[in-house]
């Protein structure tokens, strides 16, 4: 609990009350996503800054073209299809083997009582760190022109924690049950309404220190590009609900340029 004390406001987030635990997943399950104010205390966002300042360099950047479901083409559509609309996603990643031993991210991710609260915001049993070194904790980079494209998580979840917003742009954008993944109901005529500007979608206002929790499979999003000189770095914190599972091998190349 102390090392929690130092990390986030306990006072604003008391994330072991189970009235509080119940809210949260109520406007979780109500609308898909979760905006934690100030979750963090100042100290450990100034933290957390400067380690993402300190380690700039060793970000591995890509590149991605990809379609909004993050599957291969399919031949036997138009490539203008909205199975087959290509969007680009650009970043910048430092990986958890990177993130330092005293840092924050990493008392935070371990905590047994964040755990928990996770547990119960998501309905989840248990939720296990990944088996590899490079995917449990990552901090992002976008610099100016950067952007993650619209697309469907593979996830039932994400949570991240945003630690510097950019002058401009950097905005998350969704629009919520646009498909059901379950059912095999992949919407492309919603999704090619969202890809040519005619839906226009929700926007999540989050500032620096705020945790979101987000149920992204089945709800398409993206957040637009960076203006300015001033980059907007946020942290991936990824667990699993399984243990023993690590990130493929093909998505750690891709996403980290190692394995």
């Amino acid at each position: 609990m102390s090392s929690l004390a130092t990390t986030l406001n306990l006072l604003s987030h008391p994330i072991s009350d189970k009235q509080y635990i119940a809210g949260c997943k109520r406007q979780l399950d109500q609308s898909g996503a979760l905006v934690l104010r100030d979750f963090l205390t100042a100290e450990a966002l100034q933290s957390i800054k400067q380690e993402g300042d300190a380690n700039s360099h060793r970000a591995f950047y890509a590149s991605n073209s990809h379609n909004v479901y993050l599957s291969q083409p399919d031949s036997s559509l138009p490539a203008d299809h909205a199975r087959n609309r290509q969007v680009v996603s650009s970043k910048g990643c430092i990986t958890d083997e990177e993130i330092p031993a005293d840092s924050p991210l990493r008392a935070l991710y371990n905590a047994g009582l964040f755990k928990q609260f996770l547990c119960g915001v998501l309905g989840e049993q248990q939720l296990y760190p990944y088996a590899d070194s490079l995917s449990s904790i990552n901090l992002h980079y976008a610099h100016n022109g950067q952007e993650l494209g619209w697309h469907f998580d593979n996830s039932s979840f994400a949570i991240t924690l945003l630690i510097q917003k950019p002058q401009d742009g950097g905005v998350f954008e969704y629009v919520s049950n646009l498909r059901d993944a379950d059912r095999g109901e992949m919407n492309f005529a919603g999704v090619q309404q969202v890809l040519e500007g005619e839906r226009t979608p929700e926007k999540l206002v989050i500032a620096p220190g705020d945790l979101v929790l987000f149920r992204g499979r089945n709800a398409l999003h993206r957040v637009t590009p960076t203006e300015g000189d001033t980059t907007r770095m946020l942290v991936v914190l990824a667990y699993n609900a399984r243990p023993d599972i690590a990130l493929s091998e093909t998505a750690r190349m891709t996403f980290y340029g190692r394995l």
